[in-house]
């Protein structure tokens, strides 16, 4: 299967594959995503980016609404242990990932439509092999949906 026919899988006829929303951060995910880009690397279209400072920035209730609104999966590519901001950013990027998979359950949602990996600023072979997994796991779930 080619890198593109791979994109589409688990797509509904007539779209682009399952919607992706990455958070990503502004000096170390960001520049390796631009990286892929940069390098023509494929990764599925469906993909869209919001940069933030740091990881630790990110609310659960901001990956929450994106489910509502039509996201079929979270990303979030990490900082790490490389954030400029925080000496715990880990710590509190998984206390984070945690609590929005919490709250997304306690909506109806599946936890699994949340990832989250550290990227490096040169990071960009890993950014789109996890984005293509992740979408092909996607795809398996289904469109997002409230359970109940």
């Amino acid at each position: 299967m080619s890198g593109e026919q791979a994109d589409t899988v688990g797509a509904t006829p007539g779209t682009r594959g399952p919607r992706i929303l990455v958070f990503s951060t502004n000096n170390i995910s960001d520049p390796g995503i631009d990286l892929a880009g940069s390098m023509h690397l494929h990764y599925p279209p469906a993909v869209m980016t919001i940069s933030v400072p740091c990881t630790s920035g990110i609310r659960p209730g901001w990956i929450l609404h994106a489910l509502e609104q039509g996201f079929d999966g979270v990303f979030i590519a990490a900082d790490g242990e490389e954030c400029a901001y925080l000496s715990d950013c880990t710590e509190r990027s998984a206390e984070l990932f945690r609590k929005a998979q919490e709250l997304v359950s306690a909506h109806g949602y599946e936890p699994q439509r949340l990832r989250m990996a550290a990227l490096c600023s040169v990071c960009a072979e890993p950014f789109v092999n996890y984005v293509r997994e992740f979408s092909q796991s996607l795809g398996k779930l289904g469109p997002a949906r409230r359970a109940g």
